[in-house]
């Protein structure tokens, strides 16, 4: 499991960036059923992670999930610096087309983490999440702090249909002065996909305004659901 910046170089990305303007989501398969089970096998070192999150107790959900802490597994470390890469170009061109507020966004990761720091934000946020029937994700924002990196990604490590049926990731954006959208996204297993973590650009008759998003899980049916999650800012708390 490795070559990650070879793999998401090798991604079609002018469509992948079109389908990020035109909904705020892209969907590009990336792992191997193999490399799905290497990645979910990380849960078995506890020792390897900051935090245990049983979402029940937070009235975030039904499930659990944890934040690795740092350093990161080899593969997750790498997985994340190439991802950044290649989200850097649209995450500074997203910022531009909302008004250009903040400072741009450096091509390399170690400097954008150095101003998580700097905003008192230094606790990793990659994660890996496990759902049983019946389990949920709540429609939340991963923002954990005031410095924010627009885009984010999430890795179906399971089997739709075989390991768990229901379960489906699901996008809603609130538009201003109308109801809000909702949007399940089609995921198979080792399938990346990208979004908006809080405000994606939108063209307006006037011009560009924010749409916000949020995400969730919905309910497991049947069976065992997994997940890695990539948040490519770091956290206060």
């Amino acid at each position: 499991m490795g070559n990650f910046g070879e793999r998401l170089g090798g991604l079609d990305w002018p469509a992948l960036c079109g389908d990020l303007d035109r909904q705020g989501w892209a969907v590009a398969p990336f792992f191997s059923a193999e490399e799905c089970a290497e990645v979910d096998a990380l849960w078995a070192a506890p020792s390897a992670f900051r935090k245990h999150v049983v979402m029940e107790r937070h009235a975030f959900g039904q499930g659990v999930y944890r934040y690795w802490g740092y350093p990161l597994p080899p593969p997750v470390s790498a997985l994340r610096q190439a991802l950044y890469r290649a989200l850097a170009p649209q995450a500074e061109l997203w910022r531009r087309w909302l008004g250009g507020g903040g400072a741009p966004y450096p091509a390399d990761h170690a400097e954008y983490l150095a101003r998580c720091a700097a905003a008192g934000q230094a606790l990793p946020t990659p994660l890996l999440l496990r759902y049983q029937a019946g389990g949920y994700n709540c429609l939340h924002q991963d923002l954990y702090g005031s410095e924010m990196f627009p885009l984010q990604a999430a890795f179906l490590l399971s089997r739709p249909g075989t390991d768990f049926t229901g379960g489906e990731f699901i996008l809603v954006e609130q538009r201003p002065r109308a109801q809000s959208r909702a949007q399940v996204v089609p995921l198979g297993q080792g399938d990346m996909v990208v979004f908006a973590v809080n405000h994606r650009p939108v063209q307006g008759v006037r011009g560009w305004y924010r749409g916000a998003l949020r995400h969730g899980v919905g309910t497991i049916r049947t069976g065992a659901r997994s997940a890695l999650g990539i948040i490519l800012h770091d956290a206060a708390s």
